[in-house]
């Protein structure tokens, strides 16, 4: 068995791995707010899934988000 300085040691590294793939693989980072993280992913040109995102957030309809969506895109710019 693991002591608590062994295990949280090791879940510190598993940690710090998961946010170097994230970073590489371009995702949105798990620190940032879902507002914050609708607006990267309009940055990186991933409309859709922003879109979706801001469904699962506030359990709107399409046309709703979309609409949400876009005009964040615009504040953007």
């Amino acid at each position: 068995m693991f002591d608590n300085n062994r295990l949280e040691a090791r879940i510190d590294r598993l940690e710090r791995k998961l946010d170097l793939i994230i970073k590489h693989l371009g995702l949105p980072s798990q620190d940032l707010t879902p507002h914050e993280e609708i607006d990267e992913l309009i940055r990186q040109g991933k409309k859709i899934h922003a879109i979706k995102v801001y469904r699962d957030l506030t359990g709107c309809g399409l046309r709703e988000a979309k609409d949400a969506v876009e005009a964040r895109e615009r504040h953007l710019r």
